[in-house]
């Protein structure tokens, strides 16, 4: 008599190539999905940054040419990259750009800081036919005015267009008060950014 196997059979295992079937957990009621995440974005510069190393590059310019050894051709470039500035921050606060009105606005400013001023730039851009003395009185004296006339034209076109401004209704007479404190600090500021300039060129 033949006894048979009482044991339970076990499950048939799934083969390899079947697919399995997960079953996710359902949200709890009330709870809010969670967002996808989004890859990070490196934090853009403002637009009165942009603005600021706008100027700041255009002041490094001034001084390479107010140092320009031959006088009359110092000026003429550095009202170059004056305009060259405004140009570039007109594009930046998309307001129109027209070189002669600018051309006049920027001399209105320079006007304002009054003949003793003027006439020393002058006098020291003359110096530089002089051999020797007056030829380095010329190229240290002459990089600093244009440097700090040109940060301080910078900062003050800045704050027009900041409010809203154009080169059309900008009004060089009421912001002669401003800009001549503006020159005044710049001359401190560009001493100190030809100094680092250089340091950089002797690293």
């Amino acid at each position: 008599m033949t006894t048979e196997n009482t044991q339970p059979r076990q499950p048939a295992k799934q083969g390899k190539d079947e697919p399995t079937i997960g079953v996710e957990s359902e949200p709890k009621a009330g709870a809010k999905p969670e967002p996808p995440s989004r890859p990070e974005r490196s934090a853009e510069p403002s637009r009165v940054g942009r603005a600021e190393a706008i100027i700041r590059r255009n002041v490094l310019w001034s001084l390479g040419a107010g140092a320009v050894p031959i006088p009359l051709l110092d000026a003429i470039a550095v009202t170059g990259v004056q305009m060259k500035m405004l140009s570039e921050l007109s594009e930046l606060y998309e307001v129109e750009f027209t070189k002669d009105i600018a051309q006049k606005l920027v001399t209105s400013l320079l006007s304002s800081l009054g003949g003793l001023t003027l006439g020393a730039s002058i006098g020291s851009s003359v110096a530089k036919l002089i051999p020797g003395v007056g030829t380095a009185l010329g190229i240290v004296t002459i990089p600093i005015f244009a440097g700090a006339f040109t940060l301080a034209t910078g900062k003050v076109f800045m704050m027009h267009f900041e409010s809203g401004g154009t080169l059309l209704n900008f009004d060089p007479v009421a912001m002669r008060s401003y800009f001549k404190q503006e020159f005044e600090r710049a001359k401190e500021t560009v001493a100190e950014v030809r100094e680092e300039a250089k340091s950089d060129e002797r690293a």
